[in-house]
């Protein structure tokens, strides 16, 4: 079986629990780093963007946003919310070239398989423009772990360090952070900035 449908239709059949979860998360902190390395009015991809909780954010500040999520469910949210399409695919389905200036994958690339890690990152990277940058938030940890029918990946600094420095990333912060969502307090995850370098 396809361990990756199962996170997407986890997404789904939980769509509107998940929206109603994650709409008012409060991640203004980590948006204002990654925005710091990004022009006024910057291309930017929401890769994974769930709700759209943060494509709303950046569109209102006057960036150019596309965004993009792997459940068909969250894509019809997602649109209305920002009031634009929002395209259903998968990170192994891009193909972009050279034409952002960032990319936010806000708690969205924790859902790629270790083995398949490198070449979606290879495909953030060429979807950048040279010295774009990503964010990435992953739950903090080792490895893979199946949870409430979904799998994730987890990272710790070290490694997420490691594993965008292999992809040919320059790490500009990384850091560790409390889930911003009620009741989720003690969760910890791990957020990292790369400047695409090389």
């Amino acid at each position: 079986m396809d361990r990756r449908i199962d996170s997407v239709e986890y997404y789904n059949n939980n769509a509107e629990e998940f929206y109603n979860g994650s709409i008012n998360a409060d991640m203004s902190l980590s948006r204002e780093r990654f925005l710091k390395y990004i022009p006024d009015g910057g291309r930017i991809l929401d890769a994974g963007c769930g709700s759209g909780r943060d494509s709303k954010a950046f569109i209102q500040l006057g960036y150019s946003v596309i965004a993009f999520d792997a459940s068909r469910e969250m894509c019809k949210m997602a649109s209305e919310l920002i009031g634009q399409e929002v395209w259903q695919m998968r990170f192994d389905e891009m193909s972009f070239d050279d034409e952002f200036d960032g990319i936010w994958a806000c708690a969205s690339l924790l859902h790629v398989p270790q083995n398949e890690m490198q070449s979606v990152l290879a495909k953030i990277k060429k979807a950048l423009i040279h010295n774009g940058v990503l964010y990435a938030s992953f739950k903090y940890g080792e490895g893979e772990i199946e949870r409430n029918d979904r799998v994730f990946t987890n990272y710790t600094e070290d490694s997420v360090k490691a594993l965008l420095e292999d992809a040919g990333f320059e790490i500009k912060e990384c850091e560790l952070s409390h889930d911003s969502r009620p009741g989720r307090e003690n969760e910890m995850w791990v957020n990292v900035i790369g400047i695409n370098r090389f």
